[in-house]
This record gives C-alpha cells, sequence and structure tokens, in this order.
C-alpha cells in the first residue's frame, strides 16, 4: 500500500498536480505512524488496525486522481472509513483512560456518545481546513490540494464522517461492555 501511495505521488509529480502529490504523500506520511508508535512509545498496533488505517488513507488518496469527481459515492465512503479510523483513534485513548485509571469508569453509554462528539468534532475540523485551503488556494491562484465543494457536501461528508463513528461507537461500546475482567479491581463503581 506504501508503494501504491507513491506511485500516486509519482502520477501527481508527472501531472505537476500539487493536490495528489501533497495528498499521496500526507497519507504515505500516516502509514508510518504504527512503526514510530511502535518505536518510540513501545505501543504495538494490530495488523489488522495498520490496514485499516492504511487502507483508508490509499482510498482517499486514489480518489484524488478522479474517483472524487467520477464516482458518486466514492467521497462518501472515504468519508465514512476515515471516520471509522478517527472514531477508532478516539476509542483508543478512551479505552486507555479506562483500563489503566483508577479515579475513572467510562460506561458504554459515556463512551458511545463521546466517540459521536469525538468525531464530529473531527470532521467539522476537517471541512473547516477544506475551506481554508481553497480559499488559500484561490487566492494564491494555485490549485487547491483540498477540495470543498459548497455546503451540500459539507452536509453529505459529516452524516458519513457520522456513519463511521456509528460503526466504531457501537462496537467499541459493546467491546467495553464486555471487556470488564480487564479493569484492575481497584476502580470499585466509580463513573463518568
Amino acid at each position: 500500500m506504501q508503494l501504491a501511495l507513491l506511485a500516486i505521488a509519482y502520477v501527481g509529480i508527472e501531472a505537476t498536480d500539487l493536490g495528489i502529490v501533497v495528498n499521496a504523500l500526507g497519507a504515505l506520511g500516516i502509514t508510518f505512524l504504527p512503526a514510530v508508535l511502535r518505536r518510540d512509545r513501545r505501543f504495538t498496533m494490530h495488523v489488522s488496525l495498520t490496514l485499516w488505517v492504511t487502507g483508508a488513507v490509499l482510498l482517499h488518496a486514489a480518489g484524488t486522481l478522479g474517483p472524487y469527481q467520477t464516482v458518486p459515492w466514492f467521497d462518501n465512503l472515504t468519508h465514512a472509513t476515515s471516520a471509522s479510523v478517527v472514531a477508532a483513534v478516539g476509542y483508543a485513548a478512551a479505552r486507555s483512560l479506562d483500563v489503566h485509571s483508577e479515579q475513572l469508569r467510562l460506561t458504554p453509554w459515556f463512551t458511545f456518545g463521546y466517540l459521536l462528539l469525538f468525531v464530529m468534532a473531527a470532521g467539522v475540523l476537517w471541512e473547516l481546513l477544506e475551506y481554508g485551503v481553497t480559499l488559500a488556494a484561490v487566492e494564491l491562484g494555485q490549485p487547491t490540494p483540498l477540495v470543498q465543494s459548497g455546503l451540500d457536501d459539507t452536509v453529505s461528508d459529516l452524516v458519513y464522517d457520522t456513519v463511521g463513528a456509528l460503526v466504531v461507537a457501537l462496537f467499541g461500546t459493546m467491546y467495553l461492555e464486555n471487556a470488564v475482567g480487564e479493569r484492575p479491581a481497584s476502580t470499585d463503581g466509580r463513573h463518568a
């Protein structure tokens, strides 16, 4: 998948399309995060999670080659997939706090709501970034590496962000509810 991202960046260089190059190289950078976490933090990500993250960024980078413009549902797919990755990051943070804190107990319903809000906030920040980059590119007379197509596109993106968040929130909440045995014994029923 990393080679595919390099190939996409090469296509962007050959086509002198800054948007393709920036998106492909940014996605490539994200694929190195699991190795950095393993080396610097001694945190090992499961291979399926690494594949999930890499697959999501590869879909996005591949979309810049044309599917975003030619396949009507492609943007929705990438938003749902990317949102599920963002939700997984939020879930991992909450799960880490829940398991390793003696003062904190995250209930399944709190975790569910937190994940939805976490992804929605990230989605809104992404849409603001798209809008800002589009304005800056127009002002500088450059092609935009991110495309913000208007209010309908923004609302659709946020809806599919919510779909991705719901999938992870539902499965993450069920997992958290069933994994009580992993909790240190000293939590004694405190709730957040």
